[in-house]
């Protein structure tokens, strides 16, 4: 007797059930205002903000200005 075959592994399995969650929107707000007051929120903000200074587009230092 041989071996059954072993499916493929990138393949998704045959028998896949798609389940259905359902989240209480005040817990969910909750949350969210939580993490918005932590600290760690408000080094996100800092940090985009200061990843979009380095794309700003600035004057050479030592060009005249224009006129």
């Amino acid at each position: 007797m041989s071996p059954a075959p072993q499916p493929d592994p990138a393949s998704p399995p045959s028998s896949l059930v798609l389940a259905e969650v359902k989240y209480s929107l005040p817990e969910m707000l909750h949350e969210l205002t939580a993490e918005r007051a932590a600290a760690t929120f408000a080094m996100e903000k800092l940090d985009q903000f200061e990843i979009g200074k380095l794309f700003n587009t600035r004057t050479p230092r030592r060009a005249k200005p224009k006129k």
